[in-house]
């Protein structure tokens, strides 16, 4: 059960009904996440221009849905697991392809290196090398993409402590955290 309330639009009204409409159109229904998020506009706000903005941008969605099973992995987000499972599934990615990339892995070598530094941020609280972000260059990523991987994992982080945070119910098919 979650710790919070879980705001449907017909719950609100102005800007915040807005948002949770456009949720709604985008996935079909309003994933709980959101609806645990609603309970503040400006939150909502931050994490629904987040999505779109890094939808948007030069990684690409499947890339973007890889790094988000390893950081919900790394910090036993089993809701942000579930759910990005199923949105890497539908940008492309086969089942293999994503349980490697829970495990923080690819056979992609310039996928494994973006990867292994996302993984390499979370487990470090971003005290990174130099030779990490040298790594990033040397498979192929430039300053712009490189920027991007962090976009990627600093918003993983704050759905994942929502998530875990509020123990926000998962509404995705399930999927299993790796053995610790």
């Amino acid at each position: 059960m979650s710790r919070i309330n879980l705001v449907t639009p017909a719950d609100t009204t102005g800007e915040r009904q807005q948002l949770l409409a456009q949720i709604q159109g985008a996935f079909g229904a309003t994933p709980n996440m959101f609806k645990a998020v609603g309970n503040s506009t400006a939150a909502l706000k931050s994490m629904w221009g987040s999505f779109g903005a890094l939808g948007g941008g030069v990684i690409n969605a499947k890339l973007g849905e890889q790094i988000a099973v390893a950081i919900a992995d790394r910090n036993e987000c089993e809701y942000c697991l579930a759910a990005h499972t199923v949105l890497g599934r539908k940008a492309g990615a086969t089942a293999e392809e994503m349980s490697a990339a829970q495990a923080g892995q690819s056979a992609d070598p310039k996928t494994a290196a973006a990867l292994r530094f996302a993984v390499a941020v979370v487990n470090n609280r971003a005290q990174i090398a130099d030779e990490e972000v040298s790594a990033l260059r040397d498979a192929g990523f430039n300053d712009e993409e490189i920027v991007e991987i962090l976009a990627h994992v600093a918003l993983n982080l704050f759905t994942n402590y929502v998530n875990v945070a509020f123990k926000v119910p998962v509404d995705f098919p399930s999927v299993k955290l790796r053995a610790k």
